[in-house]
């Protein structure tokens, strides 16, 4: 009859660390791909004084898809972000998402409904 060695505890533990890690890097990743562009341009450079109140109080200025497009813009353009048009639109829809709910435009109104550029 064969006597059963007790295994090393190391040889145990190190593949429950590595099903871990893996376990753990796997869902770090997955929520980072969850965030839009958007969203992370809104966390990154908005967030720190625009709360849920500005967008909610009484005298917001945010009525139709050109005006929200407009106030972010604006608020980029005095930040000195330098946005592309891209990047206006990925946060105009971020916000939308998350207070507004505006109408979606249908696809082909959605480049001519952007604002132009003022001339300088």
């Amino acid at each position: 009859m064969t006597a059963l060695l007790p295994l090393p505890a190391q040889s145990v533990v190190r593949p429950a660390v590595v099903a871990l890690l893996v376990l753990l890097c796997a869902s770090t990743s997955g929520v980072a791909q969850a965030q839009t562009r958007g969203e992370l341009l809104y966390a990154t450079h908005c967030l720190a004084c625009h709360n849920t109140q500005m967008h909610w109080r009484e005298m917001k200025r945010v009525i139709d898809w050109p005006s929200l497009r407009a106030q972010v813009r604006q608020w980029q353009a005095a930040d000195q972000l330098a946005w592309s048009d891209d990047d206006i639109e990925a946060v105009a829809q971020h916000l939308n998402t998350l207070f507004y709910r505006l109408p979606p435009l249908p696809s082909r109104a959605i480049a001519s409904a952007l604002p132009v550029p003022a001339q300088r």
